[in-house]
């Protein structure tokens, strides 16, 4: 950007990075406090500063190398320039951060999902933000949350990231919509822990009206599949109701079996018709 080059001479001399959209230039803070902006000089350059990272070499993301074109070594001091500039874009975004940190999020619908709040509460890295911030929404929505609400939290979680998606990307959350089940959620995000949610199981313990507790008695008078495809239904399925497709595939058997073993269930009156 010929611009750039003129507000920064020496950008061409400093640590260089290909990226896969454009360069990475570094350099060195030497004890100075920079806060990060992504308008720099009012365009659209981001500014990363004090407690910011970025991907560096040799990270692969999206099948590009991450390489220095510029060695580490030859790292620059910080221009002074962006010392002033970083400074100003602080104190600007100081007041806008103020307005975000103070902004009270209500108890939302279906606060007792705890997947919900592990999403909240964890850091979305490179490669699982679109997907986490996408089932975020989607359960605000099945939760009876309003839409408005919903984009609201959905952007102050985007916010806190520290590789927070752009605008453009997170429009991409709010195209469709679409209705998760537990098993559905944990498919896509890898990191969810159902254990304890009390919107799965009543304070963290099968409810009684869970097909396994129901049953207790009946499961040894069971084949070994239908016990297999009775516990499927009481544990990874449960308050579901999968296709058979999707019970085939989690318990590995072909489906015309697992459909033999859900119609002999639900004449056992173990499966509801």
């Amino acid at each position: 950007m010929p611009d750039l080059k003129e507000k920064i001479p020496e950008i061409n001399k400093t640590t260089r990075v290909k990226t896969s959209r454009g360069y990475h230039y570094y350099f060195s803070l030497q004890n100075k406090y920079i806060k990060s902006t992504d308008r720099l000089f009012g365009k659209n350059l981001e500014l990363k500063g004090n407690g910011r990272y970025i991907v560096a070499p040799p990270s692969v993301i999206r099948d590009h190398r991450y390489i220095f074109e510029v060695p580490l070594a030859r790292i620059l001091p910080l221009p002074k320039v962006l010392q002033k500039t970083g400074l100003s874009a602080s104190i600007a975004e100081d007041r806008h951060h103020q307005k975000t940190v103070c902004f009270k999020m209500p108890k939302h619908h279906g606060h007792k999902m705890d997947c919900i709040r592990q999403i909240l509460k964890r850091d979305l890295q490179e490669g699982e933000r679109d997907n986490s911030l996408f089932v975020l929404y989607n359960l605000l929505l099945q939760n009876k949350n309003k839409k408005e609400y919903a984009r609201r939290i959905v952007v102050n979680k985007n916010r806190s990231l520290a590789l927070p998606l752009t605008v453009k990307e997170l429009k991409k959350i709010y195209r469709k919509t679409y209705s998760y089940s537990c098993s559905g959620i944990r498919d896509r995000l890898h990191y969810i822990q159902c254990a304890q949610c009390a919107h799965r199981f009543k304070n963290g313990q099968l409810s009684a009206g869970n097909i396994l507790i129901k049953n207790l008695r009946k499961l040894t008078e069971l084949s070994n599949t239908q016990r297999s495809i009775a516990c499927l239904f009481g544990t990874v399925f449960d308050g579901e109701n999968p296709s058979i497709s999707r019970i085939a595939k989690k318990a590995n058997m072909d489906w015309r079996i697992v459909n033999q073993a859900i119609k002999n269930l639900k004449k056992k009156r173990i499966l509801p018709e």
